[in-house]
């Protein structure tokens, strides 16, 4: 049995638990939780997944997240996913929540921001290669074309949503 996510409807209301990989291949929505990371200089983490990774392999983002485990919150799948690909512990504050079309398959999308005070360690199944980014550089990054389509959705949701509060670093 694989990873047991809720399928929830467009409310983002539980409908049942099902397999991540059901969820995905019959593109029922499902719970993702992502956290931007930055730093104390206010720049981005942006990462490259590994070459064999199942989604997305080798390509660019901004994120560090994933599935929203069955009966788990979106806060919690977002601090369990910062240890667990990044090694750090950190408080992710919600910024939003959007129905994403998804590349692979639509699902809920809970983006969170956390402040990385100390080095990372990035898990080398999940982050193949790390840097940190200035706005500019993460808005230059964000266009190109091996960058995470869902990814450049976010950050075109984050970035409206921070300026119009007047506090995108």
């Amino acid at each position: 049995m694989g990873e047991q996510v809720e399928r929830v409807d467009e409310q983002d209301r539980v409908l049942a638990v099902v397999d991540r990989d059901e969820a995905i291949r019959n593109r029922w929505l499902h719970r993702i939780a992502t956290t931007v990371c930055r730093d104390p200089a206010g720049r981005f983490l942006v990462h490259r997944r590994p070459d064999d990774a199942s989604r997305f392999p080798g390509q660019y983002t901004w994120l560090v997240g994933g599935a929203v485990a069955a009966g788990e919150s979106y806060a919690s799948a977002a601090a369990r996913e910062l240890a667990e690909e990044l090694g750090v512990r950190a408080e992710a504050r919600f910024v939003l929540k959007f129905l994403c079309r998804g590349a692979i398959s639509p699902y809920w999308l809970g983006l969170h921001e956390a402040v990385i005070v100390r080095a990372v360690t990035p898990d080398p199944s999940e982050i193949a290669w790390h840097a940190w980014l200035t706005r500019d550089e993460l808005r230059t990054a964000v266009h190109g074309d091996s960058f995470v389509p869902d990814g450049r959705e976010a950050f075109a949701r984050y970035e409206a949503l921070a300026g119009a509060a007047g506090n995108f670093g």
